[in-house]
């Protein structure tokens, strides 16, 4: 059953990953857009799918079925959220406008299936057990399956994306990632159906929206969770966004160098989290926190300021290249350990602020979590498209980028993430842990 829960965020972690290292560029140098209108169009998405994350929580926990409340929402939207995730690659014809509108459109529907599917998923991991160890390695899990398969997307995205101008390559991207996701949510629900008809379930009470927000307002441990997800994931996908900027624009890599040197990114977030999660059941989950935004703080701070490598040669072909190369993977690295926090923490947090709701109501506190994650995200994106357009940055191969542009995406990759893991870790003082990480509650998985 863990390793089914595990594979749950495969699929969708491969979609995340693909729409933060890929889509932006995919708008801009594939389909033509503006930088705005690109972040305008994932600006929308955020927001619409912010939008139908308390609707689809409130369903969820109010749907009846001998399965449980979650697993009829991860079964029925799994084949569908694939084909819809594959669109997102596809580009329209007409002009920038219309591709806009169909942009818009196709990015509706596709953040509709995907809250449906993984928001269920994410209340789960809540009501399946009670052990505060266990629920920490539920995630730990969630976020390793999803972890692979960003490491699988970026592996996809190198092999067939070396040409960011292409816009087959994106296609067959889609293509494949739509099929892994619908498969892998679908062994997700058939493994966990057992442990899911006996999992704790919310309490039926009847009751206004007003009242449900004041709850959640009431809530103070769950508006710090909040903020620490907020901050960290904001840093995490502003990141992510500029990050294929930042290698071949800023750093002078060869657009095929960029797609394999965030493997590295990958690959230490994936250990990290196995190292975070050892360091929660031994010290605490907030000591995780601290010791994993240091190492991500060191990792933005090398990557602002890292010289660019010389781009008249190869990256291995002088000395001086070949040093700031290593320079440059150790600061990813770092940074990809210490980020690793921000999959684990927040989620591994989050089942306290539920429990000291006497409802339990998972679902709609992962909605309201989500919700405020994915505007803010939106926010962050916007930010950096228009951010992109004051600038001076030219979406076309082969410009030379004005200097205020330069300056802009190593901001995007260095001050302004810094900014908000610090602020995240404000929001964390003096959380009441207690030694939580070292309390076994009587119950397992299932019970």
């Amino acid at each position: 059953m863990l390793m089914a829960y595990g594979i749950g965020d495969a699929g969708t972690g491969m979609a995340a990953s693909l729409i933060g290292f890929y889509l932006f560029i995919f708008y801009t140098s594939a389909a033509g857009l503006p930088a705005w209108m690109a972040g305008l169009v994932l600006m929308l998405a955020r927001l619409w799918d912010a939008i139908n994350d308390p609707l689809v929580g409130w369903l969820s926990d109010k749907t009846k079925s001998r399965s449980g409340p979650r697993l009829p929402w991860i079964l029925w939207s799994a084949v569908p959220l694939g084909i819809a995730m594959a669109l997102m690659w596809w580009l329209p014809p007409g002009g920038p406008w219309q591709r806009f509108a169909i942009f818009v459109a196709i990015s509706v529907v596709a953040n509709s299936l995907y809250t449906c599917v993984n928001l269920p998923y994410a209340a789960l991991a809540a009501e399946l057990t009670a052990n505060v160890t266990l629920r920490t390695r539920l995630n730990t899990l969630r976020f390793t399956g999803s972890i692979i398969a960003s490491l699988i997307g970026l592996v996809l995205g190198g092999l067939l994306l070396a040409n960011h101008s292409d816009p087959n390559s994106y296609w067959r991207v889609g293509m494949i990632s739509g099929g892994i996701i619908s498969l892998t949510t679908l062994l997700c629900g058939w493994g966990i159906a057992p442990a899911a008809l006996h999992c704790q379930k919310p309490a039926s009470r009847r009751g206004t929206t007003r009242r449900l927000l004041r709850r959640v307002r009431q809530n103070g441990r769950f508006l710090r969770v909040l903020g620490l997800y907020l901050l960290l994931w904001c840093a995490l996908q502003l990141m992510q966004t500029a990050a294929l900027l930042y290698l071949p624009v800023v750093m002078g890599l060869p657009e095929g160098w960029s797609n394999w040197i965030l493997l590295p990114f990958i690959v230490s977030s994936l250990i990290g989290l196995w190292i975070w999660n050892g360091v929660s059941n031994r010290w605490g989950r907030v000591k995780a926190l601290q010791w994993g935004s240091v190492l991500w703080i060191i990792g933005c701070m090398m990557a602002m300021l890292l010289p660019a490598l010389d781009a008249a040669v190869q990256p291995t072909a002088s000395a001086s290249n070949l040093l700031r190369l290593a320079l440059l993977v150790l600061a990813i690295i770092t940074a990809g350990l210490g980020a690793a926090t921000a999959y684990l923490i927040p989620w591994a947090l989050l089942p306290d602020a539920i429990d000291a709701d006497p409802e339990k109501p998972a679902g709609q506190y992962s909605a309201w979590m989500v919700l405020a994650q994915k505007i803010c995200i939106s926010l962050a994106l916007f930010f950096f498209g228009n951010l992109m357009s004051l600038s001076g940055y030219v979406a076309a191969r082969g410009v030379e980028q004005p200097g205020s542009a330069l300056t802009a995406i190593r901001l995007c990759m260095g001050i302004i993430p810094v900014v908000l893991i610090v602020l995240g870790l404000v929001v964390m003082r003096r959380w009441p842990e207690r030694g939580a990480h070292l309390l076994v509650a009587d119950g397992g998985v299932g019970r």
